[in-house]
């Protein structure tokens, strides 16, 4: 590797980190938002906060590693343009494969990077995210009991607490319990706690009324009304709140949980439908073509930086035909993979748009060969 190879790889390593990891730290600001209230408001940890937070990175930086590696390409070679580097450099005797050298060596290791972000760390880190929700959830149901609002806890339970003490105990108690079908359950208690259990959370409810609606049995005598409304009051009851989402520990996983070799052969126990079949199939090939994206999105910002006529004040007009063109192959790739979800004859499409840029921007660098040459103009003969 020459002095000018370690200068410009130097220039666009840095580049490339600082752009990353700024992008994904805002990217990961805008959506731990929606996380925070656990924190402030209903006293989850903020270890637990950084730890589930922090499990969203990855499948971050696998989506805007491309997006990056193209704009610190595209705007490093465009600056160096513009300060005259790149005219000494060809004045030197340099080719254009010498000068974008770096930044194929670059894009290679970008690559790489994504390979291991799809194919290990993404579906790992993605599993652990689904498992914390569910812990939350299920098992640390109280941080999501907020006082003074109606707290859905599942599908079939509701939750209400008017305030809750410093020490954790929950005062005047409304909980609505429709997991039996049709004898829905409406307790009223003076206070309560929630204690965490072996076989989940469960609140202690403490002098108050239960009241339930019976239907009247089949051989009721005639006359008897149809429903019926019990009331039992008591100075100690206690709910298992883990029954209420107990069903989702058999949930079929998410795709992104799944490795590769999980969505192209599915356990056919799992009695999948053929849309999700399909729909596993094309985020397979997805996820394999992914990372490819990231050095034709390269070689495309090479071929817009380095070919061309030189201007004094072009860089403009160069970096918008290159955004231009990456944000038709983004659309054409959302297009393609939503296509192939439905139809998996369309799978090609997602190589197409992983692939074909890529080549033709390489063949367009190394000077196009092949394609027809304008004549040179004619010489004016000496007087």
């Amino acid at each position: 590797m020459t002095r000018i190879d370690r200068y410009l790889l130097r220039q666009l390593t840095i580049a490339l980190i600082a752009v990353t990891v700024g992008l994904a730290a805002l990217v990961w600001l805008t959506q731990s938002l929606r996380f925070i209230e656990l924190v402030l408001d209903r006293g989850l940890s903020m270890l637990v906060f950084v730890e589930l937070t922090s499990l969203m990175l990855p499948s971050f930086f696998a989506v805007i590693l491309p997006i990056t590696t193209f704009v610190v390409v595209l705007f490093t070679y465009v600056r160096l343009a513009s300060d005259r580097e790149l005219v000494v450099m060809r004045s030197a005797g340099l080719s254009q494969w010498t000068l974008a050298r770096p930044a194929v060596l670059l894009a290679m290791l970008a690559t790489g990077v994504c390979m291991v972000l799809n194919l290990w760390l993404v579906p790992l880190s993605h599993t652990a995210f689904r498992q914390w929700q569910f812990e939350i959830r299920n098992q640390l149901v109280g941080v999501l009991l907020q006082e003074g609002v109606f707290s859905q806890v599942g599908n079939d339970l509701t939750v209400y607490a008017r305030y809750r003490d410093p020490d954790g105990t929950l005062r005047g108690i409304l909980v609505h319990d429709q997991r039996e079908t049709g004898a829905p359950v409406t307790i009223l208690a003076e206070q309560g706690r929630i204690t965490v259990t072996p076989t989940g959370p469960r609140v202690t409810l403490l002098n108050g009324v239960r009241q339930q609606v019976e239907r009247a049995p089949a051989n009721a005598a005639p006359g008897t009304p149809p429903m019926r409304l019990n009331l039992l009051s008591f100075s100690e009851n206690s709910i298992d709140l883990a029954r209420a989402t107990r069903g989702e520990e058999a949930r079929t996983r998410d795709s992104r949980e799944r490795s590769v070799a999980e969505l192209l052969n599915p356990d056919p126990a799992e009695g999948l439908r053929d849309r999700e079949y399909r729909r596993y199939y094309a985020e397979a090939h997805q996820r394999l073509s992914g990372p490819f994206t990231t050095l034709s999105f390269a070689l495309v910002g090479l071929a817009v930086a380095l070919t061309g006529e030189f201007r004094r004040h072009g860089g403009g007009a160069r970096i918008a035909v290159g955004i231009g063109m990456v944000v038709a192959l983004l659309a054409f790739g959302l297009t393609g993979g939503n296509l192939a979800a439905r139809d998996n004859a369309w799978v090609p499409l997602i190589w197409v748009q992983a692939l074909l840029p890529g080549v033709v921007a390489l063949w367009w660098v190394v000077g196009a060969p092949g394609w027809p040459k304008p004549a040179a103009p004619p010489i004016p003969a000496s007087p």
